[in-house]
Parts: C-alpha cells; sequence; structure tokens
C-alpha cells in the first residue's frame, strides 16, 4: 500500500484502525485499544476501532472532533505542512513526538509498540520533513 498521509501528517496506511488493514486483521481493534489506552490515555471500544481516513470524502472516522481536518479543507490545503501557520494550536493537539513518548514512558517502548502505536501517528517530523 501506498503512503497515505492524512490532514495532520498521521499515516493511514500505516494505522492499525485504517479500514483495509481492519478487513485483513480484526484483532487490530483490540490490540489498538489497548495500545492507545498505554500510550495516549484514552480507550475506545474495540468495536468502534474503524476508519476509513480523513482524506476520504464522507470518511467513517474515529476522531470525530478533529480540528486539524475541517481547518485544512476550509484553507484548501492537502496537509498542515502548506500552512503558513504550522505548527498552531490546533495541530499542538495532535502532534506525536516519538522522544516525547519515550519520555513519557520511562525511555522504553518496544519496536513492535512503537510500529503500531508511535510510527503511523508520528507527524510532527513528517510535516516537518515535507
Amino acid at each position: 500500500m501506498d503512503p497515505i498521509i492524512t490532514r495532520c501528517g498521521y499515516r493511514c496506511d500505516l494505522c492499525l484502525a485504517y479500514k483495509p488493514n481492519v478487513l485483513k486483521n480484526p484483532e487490530n481493534q483490540k490490540i489498538l485499544s489497548d495500545g492507545w489506552y498505554k500510550y495516549f490515555g484514552f480507550r475506545i471500544p474495540p468495536e468502534e476501532i474503524i476508519c476509513d481516513g480523513c482524506m476520504a470524502e464522507n470518511p467513517k472516522l474515529i476522531d470525530t472532533s478533529c480540528p486539524v481536518r475541517p481547518c485544512v479543507i476550509a484553507r484548501r490545503y492537502h496537509n498542515c505542512s502548506e500552512c503558513p501557520d504550522m505548527i498552531c494550536e490546533k495541530l499542538k493537539e495532535r502532534l506525536v513526538v516519538y522522544e516525547e513518548m519515550l519520555e513519557k514512558m520511562g525511555g522504553n517502548i518496544p519496536m513492535e509498540d512503537y510500529q503500531r502505536f508511535i510510527l503511523p501517528y508520528e507527524n510532527k517530523r513528517r510535516l516537518i520533513s515535507s
């Protein structure tokens, strides 16, 4: 699958909640419910974890309160990397920075957890390098 970069710089193709990934591996829903709780402090019931990605038209989204998507669409950008106001308060709400997560977790994030729960959402570096 080709990289799919969202409005805020997340990677749908790497996200276990992305619909094609859930259809291929339904166990992703339980894995994410537990992993998101561990690393981000929120829990979504596994059966509710499936997402079309915010680049789709009329998508089913997990994060229905995301402030970034409507802003990027209104400004007619592809994603935040095109915005002269990057990194704004809206984006700051959704930033994921590996080094900050590592510090939060006491310096220990197993590689498998990094690949499942951090890498898909590690958007600051991705947006800056765009």
